[in-house]
């Protein structure tokens, strides 16, 4: 599998990142498992995780998805064969989001712990912390950089605004530039990332790993009427996306799939993977199908006529 830098930075990886949200939240430790190995034997080796997952699923506490990962890795070895993300900055019991120095400092020995790891190859601010100087939080990455417990630092849900301030605050002081972004950003939702973070991001040479690349699973054409909300556990926020501009979307993903022979989650990966400055998109999978599914959209090159009849059903 061809690899793509990351940013500036020295980290190479596919051109599509697996996301480790479902991991102990929709997924138990045992399927997890099957799983990422059915990844890692197809070339999938970038994982995204968080502190925060999932927090949200009663009975959690946050850490769970790292939790799994680093039980894996423990079971399998081969960590230096993986690329692994996560992030830090979400509310964990605050009631606040955080980029302190002191807190980053202390989350990041508890994610080492959980992943059983030595260091973590991206590490990312989750969500920006107004109340915390930026120069404050890239302090703490420089010291964490330095003792080598982390290789690269990229932020998330950064707007454009405070990714260009956090970027010149390194420029002029020497500490750690975030290489990466994760924005929000997919077939349907485009608008937010592409007016202002994707110039930013290109000029600026950032790597772009974009989340709910298949939003939420619309994309992969499950959910066609209200019927279909039952399919998941995300089924019920599919409602904002079953609209006449959605149909038309995946109206464009079957004709494109019907002449591709691939499915709708395909073409809407290929999709982004052939966007200009896109490194790897995110897409997670509770099921050994949906892998191959994955697997096979790297595989996969739009021709240029089926990339602009997209653009204009999403426009």
């Amino acid at each position: 599998m061809t690899l793509r830098q990351l940013g500036r930075s020295p980290l190479r990886v596919p051109p599509l990142c697996i996301g480790g949200n479902v991991f102990g939240w929709t997924v138990d430790e045992a399927a997890s498992f099957a799983l990422l190995d059915a990844m890692v034997a197809a070339g999938l080796t970038f994982i995204d995780t968080a502190d925060v997952y999932s927090r949200w699923k009663p009975g959690n506490q946050g850490g769970e998805s790292e939790t799994i990962i680093g039980n894996w890795l423990k079971s399998r070895g081969g960590r230096e064969h993986l690329v692994i993300a996560t992030k830090v900055g979400s509310d964990m019991g605050l009631g606040r989001k955080c980029l302190s120095k002191l807190y980053i400092r202390e989350a990041a020995e508890a994610a080492l712990r959980r992943l059983g790891t030595d260091y973590i190859d991206l590490y990312q601010s989750h969500w920006d912390d107004p109340d915390t100087p930026l120069e404050e939080t890239l302090e703490a990455y420089d010291g964490l950089i330095r003792a080598g417990k982390v290789r690269v630092v990229g932020a998330s849900n950064y707007e454009a605004a405070r990714l260009r301030e956090a970027l010149d605050v390194s420029a002029r002081t020497g500490l750690p530039r975030y290489e990466s972004l994760q924005p929000e950003y997919n077939l349907y939702q485009r608008a937010a990332f592409e007016a202002e973070l994707e110039p930013l991001c290109r000029a600026e040479g950032l790597g772009v790993i974009g989340y709910f690349s298949l939003a939420s699973g619309f994309l992969t054409g499950k959910y066609r009427s209200e019927a279909d909300f039952g399919k998941s556990a995300r089924g019920e926020g599919m409602a904002k996306y079953l609209n006449e501009r959605g149909r038309r979307i995946l109206a464009a993903l079957d004709d494109a799939a019907a002449e591709e022979g691939a499915t709708p989650a395909q073409i809407a990966l290929a999709w982004l993977m052939a966007r200009p400055g896109v490194t790897a998109p995110i897409a997670s999978a509770t099921s050994l199908d949906q892998v191959h599914d994955l697997a096979a959209a790297t595989r996969l090159t739009l021709a240029p006529g089926a990339i602009a009849r997209l653009d204009a059903a999403s426009a």
